[in-house]
C-alpha cells in the first residue's frame, strides 16, 4: 500500500500542474509561452552568429574525431595503446586527405574551368535541338509552340552563366583570401580533431555527468548509433556512388565524366542531394546532347538504386528511422541556422530529439498507469472495508435477536 499511495507524488509537478489548469488557461500559458520562445530563439541565433567561427572549428574537429575514433578503437582493441593508435591513425588520415587533394583537386577544377568555358557552346547547342524539336512538332501539326520557351531557357540560361562566370572569375580570389585568413582555422580544426581524438572519452564523460545518472547512458548510446548510422552510412553511399558514377562515365567518355561524378557523390552526402545532382547533370549533359543525357541519366539511376537498395542497408541497416518528410524539414532548418555544417548535422541531429521525445513519452506512460492502479487499488481498498463492515453489522444482528429474546419471555 505504500508504493500505491507514493507513485501519484512520483509524477512530474509540472504535469500535474498543467492537468489542474482550466482550458482557458492553458490558452493563457501557451500564448504566454510562445513569446518567450522565440525571443530565446533569436538569442540562441545571435550567440551562435558572434561565436560561429568557433562553433564551427569545434562542430567540424568533433566530426572528424568521431569518425577517426572506430579505426583508433579497433586498433587499441589490437592491443595498441590509444596515444599511439591516434597518431597513427591521424597521420595516415592527413596523407589521405592530402593525396585527394594533389590528384583528384587540381584535375576537378581544371575541367570545372573548362566547364564553365564551354557553357555558351553548349546552351548554343540545346537552343539549336529546341528548335529542332520544335520544327518537328510543326511537322507533326501538334498546336504546341516552343517559341516562348526557348526564349525563356535562353534568358535564364544567360543570366545564370554570367553569375557562374562571375564566381569563377572570383574564384582565385576567394582561395587566396582562403589561404591568408583561413589558415589558422585549418590549423585549429587539426590540432583540436587530434586533441579530441586522444581524450574524446574523457571529455565526454566530462560533459555527459551534467546529466542525470539515469539519463548518462541512453544519451550516449542514442547520439552515438544516430550520428554513426547517419555520417558512416551518407560517406560510404556518397563514396560508391562517385567511384562507380566517375568509372562509367570514364567508360562512356562522358565529357569532364571526373568533374560530373564527384559533384554527384559530393552532392550524395546529404539526404536528397544526390537526386539533385543528378538532375543537375543530366541538364548539363542534354545541352551538349540529349542521347547522351538519356544514357547518363539511366546509369545514375541505376547506380543510385544499387547504392541506395543494397549497398547502405547491407552494411548498416536501418539509417535514421525518420519520415521522409521530417528529414526534408531537419535539412531545411539546419540549413537555415547552420548553413553546409547544419545540413551535415542536422538530420542525426533531428533522430536525437526523436529518441528524446519517444524517451520522455515512454516515462509517462509509466506514471499514468501507476497512477491509475494506485486508484484502482483505492477503491479496491474502500469496497474491502465496506464489505467488512456489512458483515460485522451482520454477524451482530443474531446476537440482538437473542437478547430480545428473555425479555419476550417474560412477558
Amino acid at each position: 500500500m505504500t508504493t500505491s499511495e507514493s507513485s501519484p507524488q512520483k509524477r512530474s509537478k509540472l504535469l500535474n500542474w498543467w492537468e489542474a489548469l482550466t482550458p482557458l488557461s492553458r490558452l493563457l500559458a501557451i500564448a504566454l509561452a510562445a513569446p518567450l520562445t522565440v525571443l530565446n530563439a533569436w538569442a540562441f541565433s545571435e550567440i551562435f552568429g558572434y561565436f560561429r567561427s568557433l562553433l564551427v572549428i569545434l562542430l567540424v574537429a568533433s566530426l572528424l574525431a568521431f569518425l577517426l575514433n572506430y579505426p583508433v578503437s579497433w586498433l587499441e582493441r589490437q592491443g595498441v595503446r590509444r596515444g599511439q593508435a591516434a597518431i597513427l591513425v591521424f597521420l595516415v588520415a592527413l596523407l589521405i586527405l592530402l593525396g585527394l587533394g594533389v590528384t583528384l583537386l587540381p584535375l576537378a577544377l581544371v575541367q570545372a574551368q573548362q566547364l564553365v568555358a564551354r557553357l555558351p557552346e553548349w546552351i548554343d547547342s540545346g537552343q539549336h535541338q529546341l528548335m529542332m524539336l520544335n520544327e518537328q512538332v510543326d511537322t507533326l501539326g501538334l498546336p504546341i509552340s516552343l517559341d516562348g520557351l526557348i526564349a525563356q531557357i535562353n534568358d535564364r540560361l544567360k543570366g545564370q552563366l554570367q553569375t557562374i562566370a562571375g564566381q569563377t572569375l572570383n574564384l582565385a580570389l576567394n582561395l587566396t583570401v582562403f589561404t591568408v585568413v583561413r589558415l589558422l582555422d585549418v590549423l585549429l580544426t587539426v590540432v583540436v580533431t587530434f586533441y579530441l581524438l586522444q581524450h574524446s572519452n574523457d571529455i565526454w564523460v566530462s560533459l555527459v555527468e551534467w546529466l542525470p545518472t539515469r539519463l548518462q547512458r541512453p544519451f550516449s548510446e542514442t547520439l552515438r548509433l544516430s550520428f554513426q548510422n547517419y555520417l558512416i552510412g551518407q560517406i560510404i553511399s556518397a563514396t560508391c556512388m562517385a567511384v562507380g558514377l566517375i568509372a562509367i562515365f570514364l567508360f562512356l567518355k562522358v565529357p569532364f565524366g571526373l568533374l560530373f561524378g564527384l559533384t554527384i557523390g559530393l552532392m550524395a552526402l546529404v539526404p536528397f542531394g544526390g537526386t539533385v545532382g543528378i538532375a543537375l547533370v543530366t541538364l548539363l549533359v542534354g545541352l551538349r546532347d540529349i542521347g547522351m543525357a538519356a544514357q547518363v541519366l539511366a546509369v545514375e539511376l541505376i547506380v543510385q538504386q544499387i547504392v541506395e537498395n543494397l549497398v547502405a542497408p547491407r552494411v548498416l541497416g536501418s539509417v535514421t528511422g525518420l519520415n521522409p518528410f521530417w528529414v526534408f524539414i531537419a535539412i531545411l532548418a539546419g540549413a537555415r541556422v547552420g548553413g553546409l555544417l547544419g545540413v551535415v548535422v542536422a538530420v542525426p541531429t533531428a533522430v536525437v530529439i526523436k529518441e528524446a521525445l519517444a524517451a520522455v513519452r515512454s516515462t509517462r506512460q509509466p506514471d499514468e498507469v501507476m497512477h491509475r492502479i494506485s486508484t484502482t487499488e483505492t477503491l479496491a481498498e474502500e469496497l474491502d472495508q465496506t464489505s467488512a463492515e456489512l458483515v460485522i453489522e451482520a454477524q451482530e444482528l443474531p446476537q440482538q435477536e437473542i437478547d430480545k429474546e428473555p425479555s419476550t419471555s417474560k412477558l
